[in-house]
């Protein structure tokens, strides 16, 4: 991939949303430096996709996010996407699209509107693809791919951005355990080379331990717990806030979560 900026210092100042009258979020702060990789955790229904898209824009929200300082508020949606880039949970995968075709939208931020894909554009692309393992499915029509490869040409569009920031929605979401590994191993291979900062919000908490360098416990709208996976994953967090009975386990790549049966 061409080279791309480092990582940017992400700040989230007193955020706060809802859905009409019900508040989702309240007076959220959060900081996640340059090249970090901060998983928001949390119970169903906690809030962790709508902060997502609160720090996008893309969610109408009190409070500020700035991204190096910058407040995103009011940026050109060009602009943000040069600096920040998505991958949701359930990505909106276009009908009779090629896989290639579809990692190059993610090169529609650096290119006039309405104009073809440039040189750069198709040398970005062919890289992203190359790393990503996709060169070999370039001219394949999305419908045909499995689960995991779609996951990867969704990662793959969102680096052809070539942000700074990369947030990504439950990235594992409904892929079996060895494509989840492949997936979140790829992220951490790709921030470690390139810089980048990624957050991202992960229902695995055995795996969120093991790929973070720091956790962000959402429950009820509020963060109840932050820093890094051993202090957040503990015991007492677990049955306080998702009601969970468990032991953790200290392992070499970080903490592990074992679900504890009960005895009754």
């Amino acid at each position: 991939m061409s080279t791309p900026g480092s990582g940017a210092r992400v700040e989230v100042v007193g955020l706060s949303t809802g859905y009409g009258r019900r508040q989702v979020l309240d007076s959220i702060r959060l900081t996640v430096e340059p090249g970090g990789w901060l998983a928001v955790i949390g119970p169903n229904g906690s809030g962790k996709s709508t902060l997502l898209r609160s720090v996008l824009g893309f969610h109408r929200h009190q409070g500020q996010v700035r991204v190096d300082g910058v407040p995103t508020t009011g940026m050109p949606r060009r602009e943000r996407a040069r600096s920040l880039a998505y991958a949701p949970q359930i990505p909106v995968l276009p009908e009779g699209v090629t896989t290639a075709d579809y990692v190059t939208l993610g090169r529609t931020p650096h290119r006039p509107l309405l104009a073809a894909p440039r040189g750069v554009d198709r040398q970005v692309v062919a890289d992203v693809m190359e790393r990503l393992g996709l060169s070999p499915l370039a001219d394949r029509l999305l419908s045909t791919l499995s689960g995991g490869e779609q996951q990867r040409a969704v990662l793959a569009r969102a680096l052809a951005q070539q942000p700074r920031v990369l947030l990504l929605d439950e990235p594992t979401a409904s892929l079996d355990l060895g494509h989840a590994q492949q997936v979140l191993d790829l992220v951490d291979r790709l921030r470690r080379q390139d810089g980048l900062t990624v957050v991202s919000t992960l229902h695995d908490l055995t795996l969120a331990g093991q790929y973070a360098d720091r956790l962000a416990l959402l429950s009820e709208g509020r963060i109840v717990a932050e820093g890094t996976p051993a202090e957040v994953l503990t015991p007492e967090a677990l049955s306080a806030h998702y009601g969970a009975r468990a032991e953790v386990v200290q392992g070499r790549s970080g903490p592990a979560v074992l679900p504890v049966r009960s005895a009754g």
